[in-house]
């Protein structure tokens, strides 16, 4: 058995100087935060590419490789990437696979192994699959993390937080359709130059380009009307890549939706506050915990930063919550301990949304994925008996899934949310003419 299992997942480390010529895949996810990071590690000297492939061949590549009721992300992802591989595309010989690990107890810490597995079985055993975490697993095959590096990181997916936040606020309403993506595509251009080249990532660089930022968007001229606003919120991958949730903000905006995501930032700020508080309960590595704390306080700061930007401009956009105010609102919903997968932050979430008047939510999720289920699905009447304008429609994701059923369960929900904007209206016009016939009266007298 020890034999087997050491020939599975043995595979061929990643050297140092191996970055110098060899091609690095990575999975898409958040697609803009994605492009930002991107040329970061071609600033270190990696030469990254961030795989769009998609389509049924890339589920149908996962299902050869892994068994469909592992993990229905693991599966899209190692399919992603074995597909990237067949495609011709690539040289072999210099071509790596780059995989996250979030280190908690749920699947996600096990991509890895599955993937050494997946490509063995596929014939592609000398690809080196690179590790990327901070904590401490697969030193051998883990990239080599520096705090600077970290820093700027955290930066990439803080402006790509505050650019998909503008976009989905502003999208809906913009008279020159296409307007939003300009200023995005625009921003990801400056910002992605920029950390290429070290700059854009201290403070007074990020709140300068913040600020910018904000002022582009408002400067996009909009015409409001009363949409469907609509959140998401779910397992971390099916949550923002389209692959995964079968293009799930397309169909929403095809819908007159006005959508809102809650950014990557809280998932890592809550990754980084578990390190410590198991530190704090189990005990560990002191560096470890300091490192944390320094990472953690970074966070804070930038979260600051951003805030800060969105204020300039008061009455524009919906600001989100800080990560202390994310996890003051589940303090008497849900325990702290529930941190497997999402944990008690998907519960926060939704509270959030329910809160900035998102209270349509659809809660997308891996079939089968325990921690998710829980602290998503679980968690739905408890928030509809606290706040009973909730309406919340759970979306499992699998291969077996058919998108039609998915969507016809979408619509329901929009269905109910649509006849509550109509008696919104109703009950607004008639507060409006009570209101102009009381002014008319006391004009008379």
């Amino acid at each position: 058995m020890k034999e087997l299992k050491s020939h599975i997942i043995a595979s061929r480390p990643f050297k140092d100087e191996m970055k110098k010529t060899y091609t690095i895949l990575a999975p898409d996810m958040v697609h803009i935060h994605f492009c930002i990071l991107k040329n970061i590690f071609l600033s270190y000297g990696y030469n990254l590419e961030i795989l769009s492939n998609k389509g049924p061949a890339v589920a149908e590549e996962g299902l050869k490789y892994v068994h469909n009721d592992t993990c229905y992300p693991a599966l899209l992802v190692i399919g992603q990437m074995i597909d990237a591989l067949n495609s011709g595309k690539y040289d072999l010989e210099r071509t790596a696979v780059l995989i996250t690990q979030t280190g908690g107890g749920c699947r996600a810490s096990n991509y890895i192994h599955l993937l050494k597995k997946a490509l063995r079985k596929a014939g592609y055993e000398n690809i080196p699959v690179i590790s990327f975490n901070i904590s401490g697993l697969e030193k051998e095959s883990s990239l080599k993390l520096s705090l600077p590096m970290l820093v700027k990181f955290i930066t990439a997916l803080c402006y790509g937080d505050l650019l998909m936040l503008l976009k989905n606020q502003t999208e809906p309403y913009e008279t020159k359709k296409g307007e939003s993506d300009k200023v995005v595509s625009k921003w990801v251009k400056i910002l992605s130059e920029q950390l290429k080249n070290g700059k854009g990532w201290m403070p007074a660089a990020l709140e300068k380009n913040m600020k910018e930022i904000v002022k582009d968007f408002v400067a996009i001229e909009r015409l409001i009307a009363p949409k469907i606003k609509v959140g998401i919120v779910g397992e971390i991958y099916v949550k923002y890549s389209s692959l995964a949730n079968n293009d799930l903000e397309d169909f929403l905006k095809s819908q007159n939706c006005e959508i809102n995501v809650p950014g990557i930032m809280g998932f890592i700020s809550f990754k980084i506050d578990n390190r410590i508080e198991d530190i704090k309960l189990y005990g560990g590595s002191k560096i470890k915990k300091i490192v944390c704390k320094a990472l953690l306080a970074i966070l804070r700061r930038t979260e600051t930063i951003m805030h800060k930007a969105l204020d300039e401009y008061k009455g524009h956009y919906q600001k989100p919550a800080t990560y202390a105010e994310l996890k003051g609102m589940v303090k008497n919903v849900i325990g702290y301990g529930a941190k497997m997968g999402e944990g008690w932050l998907l519960t926060a979430e939704m509270i959030e949304l329910v809160h900035s008047g998102y209270e349509n939510i659809v809660c997308a999720q891996p079939f089968g994925c325990l921690p998710n289920h829980i602290v998503g699905k679980g968690m739905i009447r408890k928030i509809r008996t606290i706040y009973p304008k909730a309406n919340i429609v759970p979306i499992d994701y699998d291969p077996g899934a058919t998108r039609v059923n998915q969507e016809n369960r979408i619509k329901l929900m929009l269905a109910v949310a649509a006849e509550r904007l109509r008696s919104d209206d109703v009950i607004k016009e008639t507060e409006l003419h009570t209101s102009k016939e009381k002014s008319k009266e006391t004009a008379e007298v």
